[in-house]
């Protein structure tokens, strides 16, 4: 495998498994992950950097509050007063509340749901930071919860739910912010070739003084009639240089 995207699977799984571990990591799990890779003190220390940068605490977790923008602490204040009217579950009816959602029971999943709101709450200020709305973090975590409680029913023990549910909350998360991520990603490269096409389509409209036709602008440039035409559709037809010559 290519060291690159060795060393790139190896920090995911780093940043994965600190993420499970409520944001922190030791530095022996750090080393051992990339022992295989054989790094340089100076290359590890990047790695530490890294994982700092990222909220990620090396032997004890960091205060994810600091990383929230008022605006999220304001909404966390109120959204966490809310869930503080909701009556805890002690050790020993969590276990039994857990072994009845396991069977099947609407109520007692309704009421584990309920009780694992708060994990959901830190769980999304980990990943915070990240181009999305914590607001929509928790959101994304309540409901991979709501439908997380309704299958327990493969689970042997009842100790094991919690994994299994905080599991399922990260993955919602993580994927909530890959799909994000390349929206938004998407949208910049949309938004970079309509720039493009009106740059050049205003340049070639004050040489000839009047607006210039795709097959002109094609001509003057190099790029194709069908991706000025596409550029065109993805502005609203709002380039103002630009005639519109489609039927």
């Amino acid at each position: 495998m290519n060291r690159e995207v060795l060393f790139a699977q190896t920090l995911e799984q780093v940043k994965r498994t600190a993420k499970e571990q409520g944001g922190c990591i030791s530095r022996e799990q750090v080393q051992e992950a990339f022992a295989a890779m054989e790094l340089e003190e100076d290359q590890l220390a990047l790695v530490f950097d890294y994982l700092e940068k990222h909220k990620i605490g090396i032997g004890e977790p960091v205060d994810a509050d600091n990383y929230l923008t008022q605006e999220e602490k304001n909404y966390l204040e109120i959204y966490l007063e809310e869930l503080d009217k909701m009556e805890g579950l002690s050790a020993g009816q969590l276990e039994a509340v857990t072994i009845s959602a396991m069977a099947g029971e609407v109520s007692a999943q309704h009421r584990l749901s309920e009780h694992y709101l708060p994990q959901v709450v830190d769980i999304a200020k980990l990943y915070s930071g990240q181009g999305v709305l914590l607001e929509d973090l928790i959101g994304e975590g309540n409901v991979a919860l709501a439908v997380g409680v309704t299958m327990l029913g493969c689970l042997e023990h009842a100790s094991e739910a919690e994994g299994m549910l905080g599991q399922m909350i990260m993955d919602a998360m993580e994927e909530y912010i890959t799909e994000n991520t390349e929206i938004s990603k998407k949208d910049l490269r949309t938004v970079q070739k309509v720039n493009k096409v009106a740059d050049a389509a205003r340049d070639l409209a004050e040489d000839l003084g009047r607006k210039v036709t795709p097959q002109e602008l094609a001509q003057e440039t190099g790029m194709s009639v069908k991706s000025i035409e596409q550029a065109l559709r993805l502005s609203g037809n709002k380039i103002e240089d630009l005639e519109d010559q489609r039927d």
